[in-house]
């Protein structure tokens, strides 16, 4: 089940617990659709860099940097609305670093599950790198 930071607080799970069990439940739900998971909660160094949910990898090659977005309502835009443009370009930052480290390069795009309740919404290809 999941939680918004309000029912995260009134049940005594932290923010961080709430988002933990977020990520978890996307996760499964990526793994379930083929979807290999090459790492979780990736950060650059220092300070001001970015950070990915979750680095999957498709059946075909392709890299997927997913952004893992859990909401309780659709107050202030929901889910998907609180992944602007300085959210994009952070996870765009750490792709570029995680890519850099790969042997080979590998197509990528970027994704985010938006968890909206008990439903998921998989938005494949939601922002491109700029």
């Amino acid at each position: 089940m999941l939680f918004s930071k309000f029912k995260a607080a009134a049940s005594g799970w932290t923010t961080k617990q709430s988002g933990d069990a977020a990520e978890d439940q996307a996760l499964r739900h990526l793994q379930r659709a083929g979807l290999r998971l090459m790492e979780r909660n990736y950060r650059t160094p220092g300070r001001g860099g970015g950070e990915i949910d979750l680095i999957m990898r498709e059946p075909d090659g392709t890299t997927v940097f997913v952004e893992v977005r859990a909401r309780g309502s659709n107050t202030h835009g929901g889910a998907a609305a609180s992944v602007g443009a300085t959210k994009q370009r952070r996870i765009v930052f750490a792709a570029r670093h995680y890519l850099m480290r790969l042997r080979e390069p590998t197509p990528c795009r970027f994704d985010v599950l938006v968890m909206q309740g008990q439903d998921i919404e998989w938005l494949r290809a939601a922002f491109d790198a700029p």
